[in-house]
C-alpha cells in the first residue's frame, strides 16, 4: 500500500509516531530513530524479552489513550510507539508523522504465535485465518481514515525492505521527518538475526 494523507507534506509534524500492527517492526523502527538522533517518549515498564531482545520501546500510557489522552503533549519533539488501533485516539490539536510499519500478515500471525506459544497459549488455526481477516480489514479501514485526516502525514516502509536495504530505507525516513539523522547509525540499529518469521 502506498498510503497518503491530506495534510500538506510540506508541514513538520509535532510529534513523531511509530506505528503498524503488533509484530511488524515498531520496536525495530524505534530503535533506528534512537540511533539516528532523535528523543524518544518511553518507560521502562515492559522490559527486553525473547520476543523483543532489544526492547519494546513503549510508553505505558499510550495503553490508556482512549481514556487519557492529557500526556500527548509531553510527546512533543519526541517519537513515540502507537500501535495502529490505537492511532485514531490521538488528538487532533497536534500534527503527526507517521512511519507506519507495514510487514506480511502471515509474517505478523507467525510472530504472534511464537510469542504465545512462549506464553503458553496456543491459536487454532481457524483463529488464526480469523484473525488475517480482522487485520486485513482493519488496514483498509485506517489507510482509508488516515487519508482523511489533516492532522497525520504518513511513510510506509515494509519490515523485510528494512531488512533487506536498511540505509536506503533510513534515508527515506530521516527525508520525510525533515531531521538531520545519522543514517549510517540508524541502519547499523537494524539486527538481521531478529528476522526470525519470514514468508516462504
Amino acid at each position: 500500500m502506498n498510503w497518503s494523507s491530506a495534510r500538506d507534506e510540506a508541514v513538520i509534524g509535532d510529534i513523531v509516531v511509530v506505528s503498524g500492527l503488533p509484530r511488524s517492526g515498531t520496536s525495530m523502527m524505534m530503535r533506528m530513530l534512537e540511533a539516528g538522533g532523535v528523543n524518544l517518549l518511553t518507560d521502562s515498564e515492559r522490559g527486553a524479552d525473547d520476543d523483543n531482545p532489544r526492547g519494546y520501546y513503549e510508553y505505558a500510557p499510550v495503553k490508556r489513550l482512549a481514556r487519557d489522552a492529557s500526556w500527548v503533549r509531553d510527546a512533543r519533539g519526541k517519537a513515540i510507539k502507537v500501535v495502529s488501533r490505537l492511532l485514531y485516539e490521538l488528538p487532533t490539536d497536534f500534527n503527526y508523522d507517521v512511519v507506519f510499519m507495514q510487514r506480511e500478515i502471515g509474517e505478523v500471525l507467525a510472530s504472534q504465535q511464537v510469542m504465545l506459544t512462549r506464553m503458553g497459549t496456543r491459536v487454532a488455526e481457524s483463529e488464526q485465518e480469523q484473525l488475517r481477516l480482522r487485520f486485513q480489514s482493519h488496514l483498509v479501514e485506517l489507510e482509508e481514515w488516515l487519508a482523511r485526516q489533516r492532522c497525520f502525514r504518513v511513510l510506509c516502509t515494509e519490515f523485510a525492505r528494512v531488512h533487506a536495504a536498511a540505509e536506503e530505507e533510513a534515508v527515506r525516513v530521516r527525508d520525510f521527518l525533515g531531521q538531520d539523522l545519522d543514517t549510517n547509525a540508524m541502519a547499523r540499529a537494524v539486527d538481521e538475526a531478529l528476522y526470525r518469521q519470514r514468508a516462504n
